[in-house]
C-alpha cells in the first residue's frame, strides 16, 4: 500500500522551490506504461506550464487540491479564458476535472502548492501541435509575464500577444 504524509507533501514542495522549474513530481505509478498515471504535483508560484491539451486517446484529466492553492484555466483556441477554476486544500473548490481536448494550464496561488493528478495512461510526452501557439514555450523571455497573467487571468480576457523574440 501507498500512502503520502503531510512530511512527504512538505519535502517535494521543498523541492520544487529549489527546482529551477519551480516544480517537482511524486509519481505514485510504478510504469509511465501503466494504464492510469497518478502522481502528486508540486507547483511553487513562478512556475510556467504552458498552455496544452491532451488528445482524445487521453479521456479526462483530474485535479484535486492537496495542499496550497492553484488556478485552473480552460482555454478556447485563440487563448481566450473559457472557465476559472480555483482550487484550495481548505475548499470551496478541491477538485477540477476536464475532458480530453481541453487547452488548459495550472497556475500556483500560494506556496506549498501540491495537487493530485490522475489521468490515462500510459505517459505520451506533450507533442508540439498539442501546444498553445499563442503562449511563449517554456524558458523563453516572456514565460514570467504569462504566469502573472494567469494568476489573475479571468473568463472572456485574452492573453498578452508576444513574439518568440522575447517582446510582448
Amino acid at each position: 500500500m501507498k500512502s503520502i504524509d503531510a512530511a512527504t507533501l512538505a519535502r517535494l514542495s521543498r523541492e520544487a522551490a529549489a527546482s529551477t522549474r519551480r516544480r517537482k513530481n511524486l509519481n505514485l505509478h510504478a510504469s509511465h506504461d501503466d494504464v492510469v498515471q497518478r502522481m502528486c504535483n508540486a507547483f511553487e508560484p513562478g512556475t510556467y506550464v504552458r498552455p496544452h491539451r491532451h488528445p482524445g486517446r487521453d479521456p479526462f484529466e483530474l485535479l484535486v487540491a492537496l495542499t496550497g492553492a492553484a488556478a485552473v484555466l480552460r482555454f478556447d483556441e485563440n487563448g481566450r479564458v473559457l472557465e476559472r477554476t480555483e482550487l484550495r486544500a481548505g475548499g470551496p473548490n478541491h477538485v477540477v476535472e476536464f475532458p480530453a481536448n481541453q487547452w488548459h494550464t495550472v497556475v500556483s496561488l500560494a506556496p506549498g502548492t501540491v495537487l493530485f493528478e490522475v489521468k490515462a495512461g500510459p505517459y505520451v510526452p506533450v507533442a508540439d501541435e498539442d501546444f498553445a501557439t499563442w503562449a511563449p514555450r517554456e524558458g523563453e523571455a516572456n514565460c514570467a509575464a504569462f504566469e502573472a497573467w494567469y494568476r489573475g487571468a479571468q473568463p472572456s480576457d485574452i492573453p498578452p500577444r508576444f513574439s518568440a523574440s522575447g517582446s510582448m
